[in-house]
């Protein structure tokens, strides 16, 4: 029955995607004509071959298959499904442009109508090219929105307790207990637990957690068959993760879907875990830069075209800024301090200088033989630099640094070498921020996290960054940071 629900679910997936691209299709089509003065068609073959309906919904759809957005997505975050929907779409634009040159259409040749443009013709005028480029923003934009449409009207009739998922949990430990609250928890998945059986071989236990426990392992086979369900959990704890293979063994008689939650604790995940294979060997990546191959890529592309385009916009107040240090009293424009990123590589941060000594801003300072961060109200810190700090504006030099390579844009915040040599033992996974760039914004900063506090608040907001980074995760950090990165109370 599960299954049967699944394919209807993709069917309306499916048809949703193709209305989707269609409308961007002749969204595009709409926008390149009233763009060049192109007449509107006469015969009504036009209507299906100009917009390209032909050729971008097939491939679009099966582009969709691909990237997995027709794989059940009960417990995936609707952020990370549009991430999916962005790359799926401009791969699908790029296919579309690829068929069309395999199979010689002149579209893509093509000058235009016999109407003459508006204006003079530039090269990118061209029909092609008008109509791609449109094509390549209204395909995400129509069929991210309206999937997360469909996701939010089925988070809510799930709340409400339809199309229900319903699951039994092996183990009823600890492990067993958290499963079950977070499966609770999240009522939008529509996964509901049924009932636990016990991860010992017998169990006289007859509830957990208000659910029935209906027998141990050695019923395992007569409980599914007596009560079948959509799925299986294995919540085993760790000092019994020897029964697991043959628990798997057992569980391959019935045709349910099976998940496994490992008995660590969320501290040591701080990054998804992904499971490759060689020659037939599962490995478990439980621990790696979630910046390898195209995300890498991405993110040091939107770090250069960022940063080139904040060079541009606050130069006048760069340079403004800079007039004023100067004449704040002696010493350097803008001084460097040692600071470390990804790997541990240690690098030069660029900032405008705040403190009257330009050699005691760019030491640590120290409180009881340990290394501190800058005191509230430090006689140091001249009538300048207290503005400069306040609005953020002494850390736009560090453009410079995120066009080196030493930085990027969005990150967890570089800190000085010898903070991070007490941390690393003070604070279990600290060590675990430096998988990743240091940024000059970052997840923990616009939510408040800046100067004296909460380091453990703070650690725990870079982490979950690290574990969930994406490229729409640091546009949306970077737009948050219009409104709540420069000025911020714990800015001294």
């Amino acid at each position: 029955m599960l299954k049967q629900r699944h394919q209807v679910f993709v069917a309306m997936f499916g048809v949703a995607d193709a209305l989707a691209a269609t409308s961007a299709c002749y969204g595009a089509w709409a926008l390149r004509v009233i763009r060049r003065g192109d007449p509107w068609p006469v015969e009504w073959e036009q209507f299906v071959k100009e917009p390209l309906v032909l050729f971008v919904v097939p491939i679009a759809l099966y582009v969709f298959s691909v990237f997995g957005l027709y794989r059940p997505m009960r417990d995936r975050s609707i952020w990370n499904e549009q991430s999916r929907v962005l790359r799926a779409s401009l791969l699908a634009v790029g296919a579309v442009v690829l068929a069309l040159w395999v199979l010689g259409s002149d579209f893509l040749t093509n000058s235009g109508s016999s109407a003459k443009p508006l204006g003079p013709l530039s090269w990118a005028d061209t029909p092609a090219k008008v109509q791609l480029g449109w094509l390549a923003l209204l395909l995400p934009l129509f069929v991210g929105l309206q999937r997360w449409m469909l996701r939010l009207m089925l988070r809510y009739i799930r709340s409400r307790g339809w199309n229900l998922r319903h699951v039994a949990i092996i183990g009823t430990g600890r492990l067993g207990q958290i499963t079950c609250r977070t499966l609770a928890r999240n009522s939008w998945t529509g996964i509901q637990v049924s009932y636990f059986i016990s991860h010992h071989p017998k169990t006289s236990r007859r509830i957990c957690l208000n659910r029935p426990v209906l027998g141990g392992l050695e019923e395992l086979e007569v409980i599914l068959e007596r009560r079948p369900l959509d799925a299986i959990y294995l919540a085993i704890p760790s000092r019994h993760a020897a029964q697991v293979p043959d628990i798997l063994k057992r569980l391959e008689r019935f045709a349910v879907d099976v998940r496994i939650i490992p008995d660590v604790s969320p501290r040591y995940l701080p990054q998804s875990m992904t499971v490759g294979e060689l020659e037939g060997m599962p490995i478990l990546s439980y621990r790696e830069c979630p910046l390898y191959g195209l995300g890498g890529f991405t993110k040091r592309l939107l770090d250069c075209s960022g940063a080139a385009a904040a060079l541009v916009l606050f130069a006048p107040v760069m340079i403004v800024a800079a007039i004023l240090v100067r004449l704040s009293g002696p010493g350097p424009i803008v001084f460097k301090q040692r600071r470390v990123s990804l790997g541990g590589e240690q690098f030069d941060i660029y900032k405008f200088r705040t403190m009257a000594d330009a050699v005691q801003e760019a030491s640590v300072v120290e409180s009881g033989g340990t290394s501190e961060w800058t005191q509230r109200d430090d006689p140091r810190i001249t009538p300048v630099g207290k503005w400069l700090r306040k609005t953020s504006l002494d850390e736009l030099p560090q453009l410079f640094n995120v066009l080196r390579g030493d930085m990027s844009l969005v990150g967890p915040r570089p800190e000085r070498p010898e903070l991070i040599a007490r941390f690393r033992d003070d604070w279990r996974g600290y060590m675990l921020r430096q998988h990743v760039k240091a940024g000059m914004t970052g997840w923990a900063q616009v939510n408040g996290l800046r100067g004296q506090s909460s380091l453990r608040k703070r650690l725990q907001y870079d982490l979950f960054y690290i574990r969930h980074w994406s490229v729409l995760f640091d546009i949306r950090i970077l737009f948050m940071t219009i409104f709540r990165g420069f000025v911020d109370p714990n800015a001294y």
